[in-house]
């Protein structure tokens, strides 16, 4: 049997009869209705794919009943029945989105064509449809998820940078984050998302072999090169490189890389010939750049190549309601990675996923869902699931080099003050450059200021 359904709207007994076991030899599931209002009642409770509707009923005129459809149910194919050749109505019913328009007495073996090709079109524009949406949807997310104007900046930048297809991105973030996600984004928008995008973790290859994996060697280039091998830059041609971690690479591979992003070229270790790719760089890093480039401990010449079109992912403390966005997605997902049937999250545990300042961000976020979908039993995910964010939800900030001695008998409220003084001292009362300092949202340090009574001047 076919998946699709018919709709017969015809007043005729016999002929609807007749269409009906003819399409239903065919293999068609079919559906018949007397009347515009017995064919209003089939409606609320299924959905054909086809409508054969005729022009003359006793309790109306189908074309009026059309006119309703192409407001209500736009995306249902109908095919005009009539007694009457008359071309206003055809007109008229075509301009409403009718497919075809047919004649009585109708021809079965024709109408059989008629219907195949109807089929075929709104079946094609249905997988159009929901390419649209699947497209759509990856602009808007590609992984990510979330509702706040700083992770919505990022996305808007994404399809920036990523409409070039050559443009250099440098990706900056905390651990966690998103960062390849968002490096991932940027490929799959552009012009090479057909081609490769490699990936180099710059901080889990040993110094001694990242020039190999970035560059090739040739056969007995070293002890071990017992075959020609290809390195990343040139598997990648026409595709996109993603060095993460990029803040971890030696001085020597920071100047080799330099030449490769001025000229797109380069030597196999223990090569002659010059090998020239077509490569979009995008870099990533949790260490700051510009600072360690001021310090010496990173070419400031590579900084500034890398950084033509930066990207700031914000950490999730800072992103508002996200943290519950994504958590609720984290559970449908590992519904069914589990094959669980939790229906939700206890507002006391929302609550607590508002205030926590999620160190480990999104990665952190996920792996909590995870663990409690994955122990706990029921159907509500609830605080008993998830102890260590529960322990770990008050917890003085890192204050990224303040001085502050803790005091064994200090509580954690003369603390939390002492660290939001020296901070405003530190940026000298301005509150942004503060909340930076203490890697808090400049709102959480009003609110805070507000709560220990702390002056902002």
């Amino acid at each position: 049997m076919r998946a699709e359904r018919i709709l017969i709207v015809d007043d005729e007994k016999l002929l609807r009869w007749s269409i009906a076991s003819h399409l239903t030899q065919l293999g068609f599931q079919v559906e018949q209705a007397d009347s515009l209002a017995a064919a209003d009642t089939v409606l609320q409770e299924l959905e054909p794919d086809l409508i054969l509707l005729d022009q003359i009923l006793e309790d109306g005129a189908g074309v009026d009943f059309l006119a309703q459809l192409s407001h209500s149910m736009p995306h249902i194919a109908v095919i005009m029945v009539t007694a009457v050749d008359r071309s206003d109505i055809a007109v008229r019913a075509m301009k409403l989105g009718a497919f075809d328009y047919v004649t009585k007495p109708l021809n079965l073996d024709e109408l059989e064509v008629i219907i195949e090709r109807t089929l075929n079109v709104t079946r094609f524009r249905r997988q159009v449809e929901y390419i649209t949406h699947r497209d759509v949807t990856e602009r808007s997310f590609h992984g990510m998820m979330g509702q706040h104007p700083a992770i919505r900046a990022v996305f808007d930048q994404v399809s920036r940078i990523a409409q070039s297809g050559t443009t250099t991105a440098l990706i900056i973030g905390e651990s966690g984050t998103g960062k390849e996600l968002v490096a991932r984004a940027i490929h799959q928008l552009s012009p090479r998302a057909t081609e490769n995008m490699l990936t180099i973790n710059c901080g889990a290859i040993p110094e001694s072999l990242m020039e190999s994996e970035l560059f090739g060697h040739e056969k007995g280039a070293f002890t071990d090169a017992r075959a020609q091998r290809k390195g990343v830059f040139e598997l990648a041609d026409k595709g996109t490189v993603f060095l993460d971690e990029i803040g971890n690479i030696s001085p020597s591979i920071q100047a080799a890389l330099l030449r490769v992003l001025e000229n797109r070229s380069f030597l196999r270790i223990g090569g002659s010939h010059e090998i020239t790719v077509d490569v979009r760089f995008i870099a990533a890093t949790n260490k700051p750049l510009q600072q360690l480039a001021a310090e010496g401990k990173f070419r400031e010449d590579l900084f500034y190549r890398l950084n033509v079109g930066m990207i700031h992912v914000p950490p999730l403390r800072d992103r508002g309601r996200d943290a519950l966005l994504l958590a609720d997605m984290f559970l449908e997902e590992f519904n069914g990675v589990f094959n669980k049937q939790f229906k939700g999250i206890s507002e006391g545990t929302r609550r607590l996923f508002m205030h926590h300042d999620w160190p480990g961000n999104v990665r952190e976020l996920r792996n909590v869902l995870e663990r409690a979908v994955l122990l706990q039993d029921g159907d509500i995910i609830d605080i008993s699931s998830i102890e260590h964010v529960r322990q770990s939800n008050v917890h003085p900030p890192d204050h990224s080099g303040i001085d502050t001695q803790t005091i064994q008998d200090e509580s954690l409220e003369d603390m939390e003050k002492g660290a939001i003084m020296t901070a405003l001292e530190r940026a000298g009362n301005n509150q942004s450059e503060a909340a930076r300092i203490l890697k808090i949202s400049r709102d959480t340090l009003r609110y805070r200021m507000k709560k220990w009574r702390i002056s902002g001047s």
